[in-house]
């Protein structure tokens, strides 16, 4: 492990004794560590209701992109918030495969311990708990259960976990199998210490044959065996059980202080598979061996960025949101007998060849989660683009929203940009052309379609009149218009770098589409009727009506590849910034009226005192950088620091609203680094203001890049100027292979701003405008 520059910093300063940053625990056996992921809060985001999502989380016991996760559970089955802060009960430890509690979950099944009388009904069996007397850290989580002087933990890997329960002395200690509902089996075996079976709940997005096979092998000898059936109907001396809702129930006799150990695997392909998991992953490791691999995991991935700074709190809230942006999507294929990747399909439930990932709405995670992998994993990334071509072979659409399967949820053609912008990054492959010609067909096929998330709703009206009309039922068209014009950029610069210049014309051509719904009378966004006629009445305070979980105040912006020909629009930079202003300085007035009642989004933007900046949901997570484009980058600085500063912490309420599959974690990770993907689809982040003194980024290549901030502080976060490898630098941008390349970016910050630093026109990053004029 290598040494923590910021420790020594630390000691050497005194500002920061070495007992602060020790993690001591009796569940631990008050192991001393100070590693990266020790920093990492997992409870991050978990203090969230249905009213007020302050992330809408559960704490993650897995390893990095882990086909199964592990949580505890103090809700009831089904509930997608599985997990919640407040809460002063648990269940059971549910392996889990949610991606978000809207979304919800799949292929659960949870352990539970009890001793005494048999308590296994999920709403009599809970247990008593204290933060106080929980551990939580990705790598390895401890509970203990008061009712039941038990004290539960679980260590995981990819498809595999390790529990070690330690019981009080007992005549009846329990540990049971819930399968939960909507079809499940177990079968116990007393002879080997097992039970086996499988789960079938799901949420939606799965054929019929989807089922999630589990082995748990056991150390200690049964002295009981019951079931449950349907209804909750025990029976007694039973090893096997299959209905819409069964469980297993194991017991045996207790000594103080005695341990037993459950090793647990699953598969979506078979019982075979599962058993096969188990022993690959685990085989006969200890519980202490499992537990320190995968904290060994977590360390590896962390320390590829390395902070070195004097406030603990922000160091802890970058490597908490570091783990949340490693955690999907999810490997969703396994390795069989021979050792080749294989996958069961949950778009046509067949076994087949080669990588496949899943739970991710590309919605929120194109935005800034694909552009971090294209910068630190470019060989994971082009598994997931593997994956991504699977699913297009075998269901013929490519996915929008995939839990494990294509799900109804949200809008837009946001594949387009994740699979242009690795494309151009990385470069041609086995997969581009099939990848190329599903983009095109998202982008020409309405018919067809497994859900009206996929592919492009509206698209017919969207191709003959250049945007999709208010009055023809389809519902959020503003925001469908602008996303698919910024996917046709994507597709226009993918072809283009393919030779197809042709289809680059059409597609560059389209991507000015966003103009259509440009109301230059108000100077906002608006919806259009089919007759051409702008929408009325008009207020660019209603959420929801022609956008998706915004208003136009969010929204007008979301013209990622051209923001000069938006400056345009509205009249120039003065004018630009001064509308960007205009949502910051107002007060966070609101129309639910679409909704019928206030949604947690619009609640989330209220509370934070931001004026009408929503920063809590995606549609404007970009939008402060903008100011990039009007040489106004100071007032990008002192916006980013603030929300940086104000709306993240290492807390149970640390987020501003939902943590999705990533990507508000993401747009922290990168504004902490000190830049941002505005456009994915082009070689260039934006630059904001670094939050640490100093941050190392050890790229997959093996080359090094390194971010330096003189003087930086709690006041001074205005770039008064910079260089890059030694060399004055006054872009308000930097290339992709600039960083990819190694080196060095050194910024000097005061307390002031710099309105001449970035200040001149060919300082100001890409625009799709600026291109076709610069080649007139």
């Amino acid at each position: 492990m290598k040494t923590i520059k910021f420790l020594l910093f630390f000691l050497m300063l005194g500002f920061v004794s070495f007992s602060q940053i020790k993690q001591k625990s009796k569940n631990e056996n008050s192991l001393e560590t100070n590693n990266l992921a020790d920093l990492v809060n997992p409870l991050m985001g978990t203090d969230s209701d249905f009213s007020l999502s302050n992330g809408n989380t559960y704490p993650v016991i897995a390893t990095p992109w882990g086909m199964n996760f592990w949580t505890p559970m103090t809700s009831k089955m089904g509930d997608g918030w599985t997990y919640n802060y407040n809460a002063k009960k648990i269940r059971g430890i549910k392996q889990t495969h949610q991606p978000s509690p809207w979304i919800n979950d799949y292929a659960a099944f949870s352990l539970m311990a009890v001793t005494g009388k048999l308590k296994f009904k999920e709403e009599e069996r809970e247990s008593w708990f204290s933060h106080k007397a929980e551990t939580v850290h990705p790598y390895y989580y401890a509970v203990y259960l008061a009712d039941y002087d038990v004290t539960v933990e679980v260590a995981p890997t990819e498809r595999a976990a390790q529990f070690k329960f330690t019981f009080p002395e007992s005549e009846t200690s329990y540990i049971m199998l819930d399968a939960f509902f909507k079809g499940s089996m177990v079968k116990i075996i007393p002879g080997e210490r097992k039970i086996i079976g499988y789960c079938r709940n799901n949420s939606g997005g799965v054929p019929d044959n989807f089922h999630n096979y589990f082995v748990a092998e056991f150390d200690k000898d049964f002295e009981i065996n019951h079931t449950w059936n349907d209804g909750w109907q025990l029976i007694k001396n039973s090893i096997s059980a299959e209905g819409k809702h069964v469980g297993a129930i194991i017991g045996f006799k207790t000594k103080k202080g005695e341990t037993v150990h459950v090793k647990v695997a699953s598969s979506f392909i078979s019982p075979e598979q599962a058993t096969l998991n188990l022993a690959a992953e685990i085989g006969t490791d200890t519980f202490e061996q499992t537990k320190e691999k995968a904290r060994q995991t977590w360390e590896k991935e962390l320390s590829k960025i390395e902070i070195e700074d004097d406030n603990i709190d922000n160091i802890r809230t970058f490597y908490s949101c570091l783990y949340r942006v490693l955690l999907f999507p999810r490997k969703f294929y396994e390795v069989d007998k021979h050792n080749e990747v294989v996958h069961y399909s949950p778009y046509n439930g067949k076994t087949l060849s080669g990588y496949m990932f899943t739970d991710n709405g590309f919605w929120d995670t194109f935005r800034a989660v694909y552009p971090f992998f294209n910068m630190m994993y470019p060989e994971l990334n082009s598994h997931i683009m593997e994956g991504l071509a699977n699913t297009y072979k075998e269901s013929g659409w490519l996915p929008e929203w995939a839990s494990p399967g294509h799900r109804d949820c949200m809008v837009g053609s946001n594949s387009a940009p994740i699979i242009a912008d690795a494309f151009l990054k990385a470069g041609e492959n086995k997969d581009t052309k099939v990848l190329f010609e599903a983009v095109l067909k998202n982008a020409t096929v309405q018919e067809g379609r497994p859900v009206s998330s996929v592919g492009r709703e509206g698209l017919n009206y969207y191709n003959s009149l250049g945007y999709v009309p208010y009055n023809v039922d389809v519902n959020e068209n503003v925001a469908r218009t602008l996303e698919y014009a910024y996917a046709d950029f994507t597709i226009a610069k993918m072809a283009e770098k393919l030779g197809d210049k042709e289809i680059a014309a059409t597609y560059f051509k389209k991507a000015m589409n966003y103009k259509n719904v440009f109301d230059p009378s108000t100077r906002f966004m608006r919806g259009k009727n089919k007759e051409g006629d702008f929408q009325t009445p008009f207020n660019p305070l209603k959420w929801g009506d022609a956008f998706t979980e915004g208003n136009s105040l969010h929204y007008t912006w979301s013209v990622f590849h051209d923001v000069q020909g938006l400056i345009d629009l509205m009249g120039g930079k003065e004018k630009f910034a001064s509308k960007l202003d205009e949502v910051f300085l107002m007060p966070p007035n609101f129309d639910d009226s679409y909704y019928g009642q206030t949604i947690h989004e619009i609640r989330e933007m209220q509370v934070a005192d931001m004026g009408n900046y929503a920063h809590g949901n995606q549609p404007i997570q970009h939008m402060i950088y903008l100011y990039n484009y009007a040489n106004k980058s100071y007032k990008a600085q002192e916006k980013i620091r603030e929300v940086l500063t104000k709306l993240y912490k290492p807390t149970p309420d640390g987020y501003c609203g939902d943590e999705d599959n990533g990507q508000t974690s993401a747009w922290y990770v990168f504004s902490a680094l000190g830049f941002y993907p505005v456009t994915p689809g082009v070689n260039q982040y934006v630059i904001g203001s670094p939050l640490f003194k100093k941050a190392t980024i050890h790229l997959e290549n093996g080359n090094v890049f390194e971010i330096n901030s003189k003087d930086n502080s709690k006041s001074n976060f205005y770039i008064q100027s910079a260089s890059l490898n030694k060399k004055a630098y006054s872009n308000s941008f930097i290339n992709f292979e600039t960083i990819q390349n190694g080196g060095k970016l050194e910024f000097q910050l005061g307390d002031k701003p710099n309105r001449d630093w970035a200040g001149k026109p060919e300082n100001v990053p890409y625009s799709l405008s600026n291109e076709i004029n610069k080649n007139k």
